[in-house]
């Protein structure tokens, strides 16, 4: 952060809470008492959460630049199947401890309540602060992720085959049944010859 950022964001937390007793802020800070991650939350998005917080989509793909710091939202959908955010961090680091203070804090926000399914990135650390903080809340693979690191680590085979995108849409989309989507993505491979790609 710049000089006088700290104070600003202060400011800015403090006005909110004033013109919203709802609303919840909470800032960790490092072995300097430097700001390192802050999260907050409003009336209206703890009140959402309250009805619509049962499954929640995590994700930290959001940022400026290459060199620019996580910013993490918390969103679902709510009955008139819009998008609801319940909160939002800037963070400082993609770390387990990271996460594990923002899971916590989340949830401390939310006076307890915990999601019953989460849907996220396959990060390992994401997963490790999840585990630890809410081992009861069900991990779920965001499709949308999974069809990004596709694209980054197939973008041959994308290139190479243009009936490959539909093949691999019809694998994520169509089956319900573990049987039948595990018979076509074996299916898949072989058509592709990727039976050896990790």
């Amino acid at each position: 952060m710049e000089v006088g950022d700290t104070g600003g964001i202060l400011e800015y937390l403090q006005k909110m809470q004033l013109e919203d007793p709802n609303f919840f802020y909470a800032i960790q800070v490092d072995q300097d008492a430097l700001i390192t991650n802050i999260f907050w939350t409003d009336g209206l998005m703890r009140a959402d959460y309250a009805s619509f917080g049962d499954v929640v989509c995590f994700d930290t793909t959001y940022r400026k630049n290459n060199e620019g710091r996580p910013f993490a939202l918390f969103v679902g959908v709510n009955n008139h199947k819009q998008t609801a955010i319940f909160g939002a961090a800037l963070l400082y680091d993609e770390t387990a401890s990271t996460f594990e203070w923002l899971f916590d804090t989340f949830a401390r926000a939310m006076s307890g309540k915990k999601p019953n399914t989460i849907l996220m990135d396959q990060d390992a650390t994401m997963a490790k602060g999840l585990i630890s903080t809410w081992p009861e809340t069900r991990h779920c693979l965001c499709i949308w992720h999974i069809f990004q690191n596709a694209a980054i680590h197939l973008s041959h085979v994308f290139e190479s085959f243009k009936q490959f995108a539909n093949d691999f849409s019809k694998c994520v989309y169509d089956f319900d049944e573990e049987e039948d989507f595990i018979s076509e993505w074996n299916t898949m491979l072989k058509k592709y010859g990727l039976e050896d790609n990790d």
